[in-house]
């Protein structure tokens, strides 16, 4: 290849190259002959030619450092052409932390004193471009003068050379002040776009300048109402609009003209629009301002363009919760959003319609929200199910909404769901009679959804005979068996759908439904006693423990399986009979299992023989108290689910690790084998706001195996209405010293984005 070939060859030959190496080839040969061209006498323009080359080279990413010296030898040229690319290599090539930068900085000056207005606009585009700090310091009264001078093309670029001094040395902004000033009288669009950027940077970086600069607002105004109400004007239109990235630099003084006039039938109009908003948004402005604001998102909703839909729906997430009842009148628009196609509009409109959620639209607002659940994405749920939680108007409604959450995704929403809903329906004994037909009839429908075939199992086991009175007046009369019962409940332990954990509740409704029908308690022994050979563990447990209670005592079978208790709950929290942040007691893994009520006052020694239901207790134990509550006592066989004995029950305290912000992560360990162990993360929110894409990510020394299990969900409603758990399995073969760092992510209410990170360096309970 010849080294004298143009650029467009060179350019050829290089897209030609099949290979990476055929590529490098290629450079190497021009590179090798740029280099010796540079070294001989300048013959031509091949000076500028082979620079230009060399520039190509550089933005391949190709090392071009030996072209520097060139480029400020070709900007001392006295030939326009030569100083235009030399001009252009030391923007590419040079930055203000090479020494020969420094070596640019006279030639600068000459040339900014030229006659020539082209050689003078690539002086101060190089300045600005690259101009150290030393620089600016030695050219700043050459800026200056530029300010003043008559020619419009100068000015323009000489106001935007000025912001960057003024960015690197901010002393010298007093100079430029006087002359900033008097730009705003130009009538050229560029001056003025440059005047207002400079004004800007010289306010943000000196108060006294801001204070000085107030008095420049009614000018300000006067050329924002000029660009409103011009005619049309060929230089300046942009799709009908007069120059409206002047417009959208000078919004901040909040003229009304721009939000009245604007036309927003087009994009260009719509982003004036959308920056006055934010101008006004971000300002203290008055209220009637704001709600003006807040109508202009509004229109966009009804926008077309998916892109300002999702923009309008982004900016009144943020002020939600300042201009609540602003935003609330624009509530239907926002729903509609929930049917748009796209999911990122749908997501956004879902988090917006949560938070227009009170306590006077709850009811209207629910009903739309769950409609939306058959085709929202997954985690939806459990922002309804919170939402419905702290605004519930009543008991039976609270109900029903969370069974309509579980019939449409039940296998969507958190583990604590199930739980949660048993503690409510046992809290409310005047809905016993209703829920059980309910969920029994929900049951008969469909048992894919694992939440509520546990609910409706544990409502079945412990309401069974309210269920086969069918007296209950707030629903469709219905007489259901005791056949009918047991179908049900042998259906979901025969179901391959059910999990082993949803078979423990269909297992201990059917035990339970023993004291309270007459005529199928063999069938009930017959079902029970098949689970005793079943290669679940737990299933096997249960059944061995309900065969021996069936087979030796028999006689306190109707006791050690009455209905639960009403579960306590904290006096602090409560919310239509929930708790604001999990503050009620918890209810134990027993209890939601259904193993059984608290056991009537007994004879020590009965409950002894109670307990060794095996045999092997060789002294007198303490009676339970209740039946598999942890609490009752530490002795192996205390417990009465422990019939094997020497099972340690007692739950793991968790440790707190972080809290910051209202946000707060515990720690629990657990030690699994030798050089094994569980790490559960468990974070809460306990601000007034909820908390959106919440994630949890660990990191530990290189020789120990981490894997990270799926997280319970990435939402954290405000004060404390959920929490989200994250299970770290750790192994460490070397058994080094263990430390753990993790970072934490999350989004708030109001879009922005939040992350720290913290280190655990020790691991109770290991």
């Amino acid at each position: 290849m010849s080294p004298s070939i143009p650029l467009q060859e060179m350019i050829r030959a290089i897209r030609s190259a099949r290979t990476q190496c055929e590529e490098r080839g290629v450079i190497q040969r021009e590179c090798a002959a740029i280099r010796a061209q540079f070294r001989q006498v300048d013959n031509g323009g091949a000076r500028s030619h082979n620079l230009a080359k060399l520039l190509y080279v550089h933005m391949l990413g190709y090392p071009a450092h030996f072209g520097q010296m060139e480029c400020v030898r070709m900007i001392a040229s006295p030939r326009y052409s030569e100083k235009r690319v030399g001009y252009l290599g030391a923007m590419m090539l040079l930055d203000e932390k090479q020494d020969a930068s420094l070596l640019i900085t006279n030639s600068i000056k000459n040339d900014l004193a030229h006659s020539n207005q082209y050689v003078q606009s690539l002086a101060l585009c190089t300045l600005a471009c690259m101009g150290s700090a030393e620089m600016c310091r030695d050219l700043a009264p050459e800026i200056d003068r530029l300010l003043r001078a008559s020619n419009s093309y100068i000015k323009k670029k000489a106001a935007l050379c000025a912001v960057h001094i003024v960015r690197k040395v901010h002393d010298l902004g007093e100079l430029f002040a006087p002359a900033a000033r008097s730009l705003l009288a130009e009538k050229n669009h560029g001056v003025l776009h440059g005047a207002v950027v400079l004004i800007t940077q010289l306010c943000e970086r000196n108060p006294e300048a801001l204070e000085r600069f107030r008095k420049t607002v009614p000018d300000l105004v006067q050329i924002m109402k000029g660009l409103v109400i011009s005619g049309y004007s060929p230089e300046h239109d942009v799709a009908g609009i007069s120059d409206p990235f002047l417009q959208v630099i000078i919004c901040f003084m909040k003229d009304l003209l721009v939000a009245t006039n604007t036309d927003s039938t087009k994009t260009v109009g719509n982003a004036v629009l959308y920056e006055t908003v934010l101008t006004v948004l971000d300002i203290k402005s008055e209220s009637g301002l704001r709600v003006l604001a807040v109508n202009i998102l509004g229109r966009f909703l009804l926008n077309n363009d998916r892109n300002i839909r999702y923009i309008a729906m982004t900016s009144l997430q943020r002020i939600v919760g300042t201009d609540h009842n602003a935003v609330q009148r624009h509530r239907g628009t926002i729903v509609d959003c929930l049917k748009d196609q796209d999911a990122s509009v749908k997501r956004r409109a879902l988090e917006l319609s949560l938070a227009l959620v009170s306590a006077s639209n709850i009811r209207t607002m629910m009903k739309e929200l769950l409609l939306f659940l058959s085709s929202c994405p997954p985690g939806a749920q459990i922002r309804c199910v919170c939402v419905s939680v702290r605004y519930a108007p009543s008991q039976r409604w609270h109900i029903d909404t969370i069974l309509h959450v579980l019939t449409t995704a039940g296998g969507d929403v958190r583990d604590e769901t199930v739980p949660n809903l048993i503690q409510l329906i046992t809290n409310t004994s005047e809905l016993h009679c209703y829920t059980v037909h309910k969920l029994y009839r929900a049951l008969l429908t469909d048992i894919s959804q694992p939440s509520l075939v546990q609910v409706a199992c544990w409502c079945i086991g412990e309401y069974g005979d309210l269920l086969l009175k069918g007296e209950c007046q707030e629903t469709e009369p219905s007489q259901v068996t005791e056949d009918d019962a047991l179908d049900a409940l042998e259906t979901v332990l025969q179901s391959h759908m059910s999990s082993p954990a949803t078979r423990g509740f269909a297992l201990t409704a059917t035990m339970k439904l023993s004291t309270r029908i007459t005529e199928n308690v063999d069938r009930i022994r017959s079902i029970v006693s098949i689970y005793g050979s079943c290669m679940d563990v737990e299933l096997q447990q249960r059944a061995v423990e309900y065969n021996a209670l069936f087979r030796k005592y028999d006689h306190m079978r109707a006791a050690v399986l009455e209905r639960m208790p009403v579960i306590e709950k904290n006096s602090s929290g409560h919310t239509n009979g929930e708790t604001a942040g999990d503050a009620v007691k918890e209810i134990q893994p027993a209890a939601v299992k259904q193993t059984g009520p608290l056991l009537p006052q007994q004879p020590a020694n009965q409950v002894c023989d109670l307990l060794d239901l095996l045999g092997g207790s060789e002294e007198p134990l303490q009676p339970s108290t209740a039946l598999g509550l942890p609490n009752s006592t530490s002795t192996a066989g205390g417990d009465l689910l422990d019939l094997l004995g020497g099972l340690e029950l007692t739950p793991l305290a968790p440790v707190p690790v972080y809290e910051k912000d209202g946000v707060s992560l515990t720690l629990i360990c657990e030690k699994t084998s030798d050089s094994g162990m569980t790490v559960t993360l468990t974070a809460s929110n306990s601000t007034d706001s909820d908390i959106s894409v919440f994630t949890l990510q660990a990191a530990v020394p290189k020789s120990v195996q981490l894997h990270m299990k799926a997280p319970s969900g990435d939402f954290l409603p405000a004060r404390g209405a959920a929490k989200v758990t994250q299970m770290v399995a750790l192994n460490n073969p070397n058994k080094v010293n263990l430390k753990m760092r993790i970072r934490i992510s999350y989004n708030t209410s109001q879009g922005s984005a939040y992350q720290d990170t913290v280190q655990i360096d020790s691991f109770p309970g290991l």
